[in-house]
């Protein structure tokens, strides 16, 4: 699996204004921003974003995946 077509498959199944990837290929980290992880907690939001991932997460396609999940408001909120 490359990096876009992990970033195609996250954004197929979740809003996202802004997504970034890398990884080696089994080992992943994303910065995803959406307007779905309103009101949610963190861990409800990584179920969220591995939901769009579905078998690939279970048959270990996409070994690990570490994330930084925001909202629109905390993304604009963040320092530059």
């Amino acid at each position: 699996m490359t990096s876009e077509q992990l970033q195609q498959l996250i954004a197929a199944g979740l809003a996202c204004e802004h997504l970034e990837v890398s990884g080696d290929g089994r080992h992943w980290y994303a910065t995803i921003v959406s307007p779905t992880f309103e009101g949610r907690r963190l861990i409800q939001r990584h179920q969220a974003v591995y939901a769009t991932l579905g078998e690939r997460i279970r048959t270990d396609e996409v070994h690990a995946l570490s994330m930084k999940t925001y909202t629109p408001a905390e993304w604009a909120a963040l320092p530059r």
